[in-house]
């Protein structure tokens, strides 16, 4: 079948991630992040999808808000920031501005002007995707936002791919799914989706049971695999 409908996980995908600490660390008032800003990012991105997978499998859900918040708390505690409440406070602002990545509105734009159906699938509650896509000014190049908050679990469950086909009423071979997570890929290679692993940062694949159909470097590639 060809591709009707093209999805997009959000944090790392269209939204860059590191965001948020790089621009707190480029403001005066918090000079102290400006060389460990990097560590910051990363601690903080690596504890909130453990928190989102932990929370899973102990059936212990809540909002991807109180995850992103706990893993920031950590991470604060683990680089010696926890004793700065206004760095605490700056980090959670901006990461409602997050900054897409250069090649994001273009390509919407080539995937809408195609005809395809255009969504996020994400583990961000609605509320967050509102405000990333508002800030970053997709609204008009998407159709749907679609949080895992609708089934009460977070990624990579079954029940959160399926939001696809119930909200477009297409079939699992129409749908390209697009993830910066390796394991998210994977997964949804396995659940029957064609797939595109976008590997900004050359990392290893993940040794899980399925390999995504395609890897690029970034998105700009998207509209010529979904054949638009």
């Amino acid at each position: 079948m060809p591709i009707t409908t093209c999805v997009f996980d959000a944090y790392g995908t269209l939204f860059d991630v590191t965001a948020a600490a790089r621009q707190a660390a480029s403001e005066p008032d918090f000079a102290a992040l400006k060389d460990s800003w990097p560590e910051v990012a990363d601690y903080w991105r690596q504890k909130q999808l453990g928190y989102s997978w932990l929370r899973a499998v102990a059936n212990a859900h809540v909002d991807f808000w109180e995850v992103t918040q706990n893993a920031l708390d950590w991470t604060l505690e683990k680089t010696g920031h926890d004793g700065d409440p206004a760095l605490r406070a700056r980090l959670l602002a901006l990461y409602w501005e997050l900054q897409a990545f250069p090649e994001v509105p273009a390509m919407l734009r080539q995937l809408k002007a195609a005809g395809l159906n255009t969504a996020i699938l994400s583990n961000g509650s609605p509320e967050m995707l509102e405000g990333a896509v508002k800030s970053a000014g997709l609204h008009d190049s998407l159709d749907a936002l679609l949080s895992v908050e609708s089934v009460g679990v977070f990624k990579p469950d079954a029940r959160v791919y399926d939001l696809v086909s119930q909200h477009f009423g297409c079939a699992k071979d129409e749908v390209l799914f697009v993830s910066s997570n390796g394991w998210d890929a994977a997964a949804a290679t396995g659940y029957g989706f064609t797939t595109a692993w976008v590997n900004r940062n050359a990392e290893p694949m993940d040794r899980v049971p399925w390999t995504p159909v395609h890897t690029l470097k970034e998105l700009s590639e998207i509209p010529a695999l979904a054949g638009a």
